[in-house]
């Protein structure tokens, strides 16, 4: 491991900063998914530096008109298309799908079969929030009717087949939000249709629509019932076609993952070959082969789950080849760099460098509070740090060559960790959102140093990334290990960072973990953190009032951090953490616990 001391830097570029997981935004402009959303391995980039990694691909392809065939990850798997038309669950459909270990991808409704390189085994369309009748609703391909696959139409998705194949629709009297049970009609014969074999009678759903069926399309014959839905699930007669009112895809339908299972293995019949024990070995050969023989990548570490998985999951495919550069920017937990260290480089064998810039990050963001300045400082000198470091790798690498030694081939490659809620987000059916929060990447070393992008997990959740790890041998307490944003600590503190502020959070944060983690609870929570608040209050320490500063604790849990809900404490627990905060914590003698859910919230404060 190598240490060392950064010092002055320029701050010559644009680019925003956030980190593994953190709860944001990300959404770029709606996208021609075929080219980008399979985009894997890079041509050359040279494009201004961009400010997220959806955008750099939108350079990348905008310039370069480049279509990346991924049909080797077809021919290997089975996949199931979803076609996405805004709604907010359109990534629970593809989740539930791969957690029956088939491959699903997500696309904008507004896909063209015709641009679509492969054939997948069935379609869902989704919902959304629109109505088909509205002028400049969202509406599928009608070829997608025509392809001879089975497909399943979910709400909208519903309403979206009957509004092509002669059905109608309208707006409800009340809309429906909520529980309902839906009765599974019967055939003559006593048989249920094979969408609801194995469900009994009747079976709770959740449904969330302002419209509805008035009449099925011509063929077509009702499966389920509501009390107040007629046609709340229709089949055609003769082909593959289905239609469901209801949301399977939330937890709130209780046999909803189910109901996927029949559609995409008994309708379409796909196979359950979509595993990380069949991930890994084929995605260390594609990197093996992508990279050659000699050539080598560079890529950022945080100490999170995305970027040690990646590392690792690098390393096993071209060992010392690859050379992972910490940060230190001083905004990080408690020993966090040394912690890093000792796992990455001592436990799991990865070539690291720990680049100690701790007091140009506190230098530049001294008097900063606005926390989209923050992010821009940080992920400026990010840059600035990085690609320092990387053409030093490069330099030594050349020495080595002039003195003798075995060409070990030059940096070509970037390693990113890109998420498939990255790709998800970067394509959606509703185009542009506003930015919520900013990203950072290393997009300006894609430019300056002519690398190319290289990305192993961009077709992974989250759970799948954690399952990975567990296949690499990481540690299980980092597996499991909560999101922690890219600006680091500079974001949860509430003002001007300094390094005193800085150490007041990280010992308090250290401490709310440490209790967590002795109650057992850590794995329960979805993401727990404290946040320094730019406020004092009035406390008695002994016969001595206090005017001191006030920590808030936040723990939420979330299946996806899309939407989230606080998590409630024993009082015993949140008491023993309070008195150790502001017992051992100088300049805190407050503590209070945040009950805020998301929506109206964000996880984050900043």
């Amino acid at each position: 491991m190598k240490l060392i001391q950064f010092g002055a830097l320029r701050e010559d570029r644009v680019t925003c900063a956030s980190g593994d997981g953190c709860d944001s935004s990300r959404r770029a402009r709606d996208i021609n998914f075929t080219c980008r959303s399979h985009f894997r391995y890079s041509s050359q980039l040279s494009s201004p530096l961009i400010a997220s990694s959806s955008r750099i691909l939108d350079t990348l392809f905008d310039r370069l008109n480049v279509h990346i065939d991924m049909a080797e990850i077809h021919d290997q798997f089975d996949t199931i298309l979803i076609l996405d038309f805004g709604s907010q669950y359109s990534h629970l459909i593809t989740r539930r799908c791969r957690e029956h270990n088939v491959y699903a991808e997500l696309m904008p409704c507004t896909t063209k079969l015709q641009d679509v390189n492969f054939k997948p085994k069935g379609i869902i369309l989704s919902g959304s929030p629109y109505s088909v009748y509205d002028e400049g609703s969202p509406h599928v391909d009608p070829a997608v009717f025509d392809l001879g696959v089975p497909i399943l139409g979910i709400c909208y998705g519903l309403q979206e087949i009957a509004w092509n194949l002669a059905g109608e629709v309208s707006k409800c009297d009340h809309r429906e939000y909520g529980p309902a049970d839906i009765i599974i009609n019967k055939f003559g014969n006593g048989a249920v249709d094979a969408l609801f074999e194995g469900f009994g009678e009747e079976m709770r759903v959740w449904m969330s629509h302002g419209d509805q069926l008035s009449k099925p399309p011509p063929d077509f014959h009702v499966i389920g019932h509501t009390r107040t839905a007629p046609y709340a699930a229709l089949a055609h007669n003769s082909k593959p076609l289905y239609g469901i009112q209801f949301h399977p895809e939330v937890t709130h339908s209780p046999n909803g993952k189910a109901v996927i299972g029949r559609f995409i293995l008994n309708i379409c019949g796909c196979r359950q070959n979509w595993t990380m024990e069949e991930f890994i070995g084929k995605e260390i050969a594609r990197i093996r082969e992508i990279c050659g023989p000699k050539g080598r990548v560079i890529g950022a570490v945080s100490g999170g789950v995305d970027s040690t998985v990646a590392a690792k999951l690098m390393h096993e495919a071209i060992g010392d080849r690859f050379h992972a550069i910490m940060v230190d920017n001083g905004v990080l937990r408690l020993n966090e760099a040394e912690q890093v260290n000792v796992m990455l480089n001592k436990d799991l064998g990865v070539n690291l460098t720990v680049v100690d810039a701790s007091e140009l990050f506190l230098s530049r963001l001294a008097g900063i509070e606005d926390p989209e300045q923050k992010r821009r400082i940080i992920g400026n000198t990010f840059i600035n740090v990085f690609e320092a470091e990387a053409t030093k790798i490069e330099a030594a690498a050349e020495e080595e060559e002039k003195k003798g030694a075995e060409a070990k081939g030059r940096v070509e490659w970037l390693l990113q960790g890109t998420l498939y809620p990255d790709v998800i987000e970067s394509i959606s059916f509703n185009g542009p959102s506003a930015t919520i929060k900013t990203h950072h990447n290393v997009g300006g070393l894609l430019k300056d140093m002519k690398l190319k992008l290289i990305e192993p997990l961009r077709e992974l959740f989250k759970d799948e990334v954690r399952a990975l790890g567990r296949l690499l041998s990481i540690p299980a307490q980092l597996v499991g290990r909560h999101p922690f944003p890219g600006p680091g600590l500079a974001i949860r503190i509430l003002g001007p960072v300094t390094r005193d502020q800085v150490k007041i959070l990280q010992l308090a944060d250290n401490i709310y973990i440490e209790e967590i983690r002795k109650a057992g609870l850590y794995d329960q929570i979805a993401q727990a953190f404290a946040v320094l608040l730019p406020v004092k209050a009035v406390g008695v320490m002994g016969d001595q009032r206090t005017y001191e500063q006030v920590i808030a604790l936040r723990a939420v849990q979330s299946e996806d951090f899309m939407t989230a809900d606080w998590f409630s404490f024993p009082a015993d627990v949140l008491r023993r953490i309070s008195s150790r905060i502001t017992n051992e914590v100088a300049g805190i003698n407050r503590v209070t616990y945040d009950i805020s859910s998301k929506p109206p919230a964000t996880v984050e404060w900043l």
